[in-house]
C-alpha cells in the first residue's frame, strides 16, 4: 500500500485559543496515539488533501520538525458542519511488523455474463475492512465478475488472500446481477434464474451448471 508523507510540528499548547489560532492559520491540529503517550501535532490543512479527498487509501508517513519520524494510519477526522474544513484528525502509529486494519477499496474486472443479457449489476460493498501488514495490503482489491449471471452474487470469499485478513462474515455480499425490465436472453443457461442465497457463499456461483454436472 502507498503512503503519503505529512510533515507536522509539535504543539506547545493544546488549549482551546491556541486551537483557534492554529485553525485561522490554515493549520489542523492532529493527535498520534499508539505510542507511550499521545503526540500533539499541526499540520497544513492543504497537506492532507491527497489523504482525504481521494477515493484511494494510503498510510501515512509523518515527519516532525524535530526529526520524529513514524508510520500511521488516519483513525478519525472531523470536518466544520457548515464549511467541511478540517477541524481535527486523529492517527495511530504502527510498526512495520505489526498488523493494521483498513478499508480497502472494491475495483470491478470485466462485464458479468448477466449484464450482456439484461441484467444490472448492483454493489453492496464498495469498501472491505481487511487487517494485514501495511506492506502487504493492497491499494485496491479486483472482484472479478465475469463469471455473475442473472440472479448470481459474489461473495467476500471471492477475493480472499493469504496477504490480509477479511473481516467481514463469509457471507457478505460484494455486488449481484440483479434483473432488469428489459432482458434479451442469449445464453439458455441464462434463463433459469439462480436463488443466490441457495448458494454456498464460498463460491461465484453457477447453479445452473452444478445441476448440469449433478445429472450427468
Amino acid at each position: 500500500m502507498k503512503s503519503i508523507t505529512i510533515k507536522g510540528s509539535k504543539r506547545e499548547s493544546v488549549g482551546k485559543k491556541s486551537t483557534k489560532a492554529l485553525r485561522n492559520a490554515g493549520e489542523v491540529p492532529c493527535v498520534l496515539y499508539g505510542g507511550e503517550n499521545p503526540l500533539h501535532f499541526s499540520a497544513p490543512e492543504v497537506s492532507f488533501n491527497s489523504l482525504i479527498y481521494t477515493p484511494d487509501v494510503h498510510t501515512v508517513i509523518l515527519e516532525l520538525e524535530d526529526g520524529t519520524k513514524v508510520n500511521a494510519v488516519l483513525q478519525d477526522i472531523q470536518f466544520h458542519p457548515v464549511t467541511d474544513a478540517i477541524l481535527h484528525m486523529d492517527f495511530y502509529e504502527f510498526d512495520d511488523d505489526q498488523e493494521i486494519t483498513m478499508e480497502i477499496p472494491v475495483h470491478s474486472e470485466g462485464v458479468p455474463k448477466g449484464v450482456k443479457n439484461g441484467g444490472v449489476l448492483r454493489f453492496n460493498l464498495r469498501r472491505m475492512k481487511v487487517r494485514g501488514l501495511a506492506n502487504k495490503l493492497p491499494d485496491y482489491i479486483v472482484a472479478d465478475v465475469t463469471p455473475l449471471k442473472i440472479g448470481n452474487k459474489l461473495y467476500v470469499t471471492a477475493v480472499k488472500s493469504d496477504d490480509y485478513n477479511i473481516l467481514h462474515p463469509d457471507n457478505t455480499v460484494i455486488c449481484q446481477v440483479r434483473t432488469s425490465r428489459n432482458i434479451v436472453t442469449t445464453d439458455d443457461e441464462d434463463e433459469d434464474e439462480v436463488d443466490a442465497g441457495d448458494v454456498p457463499a464460498t463460491e461465484v456461483h453457477d447453479e445452473g451448471a452444478a445441476a448440469a454436472s449433478n445429472d450427468g
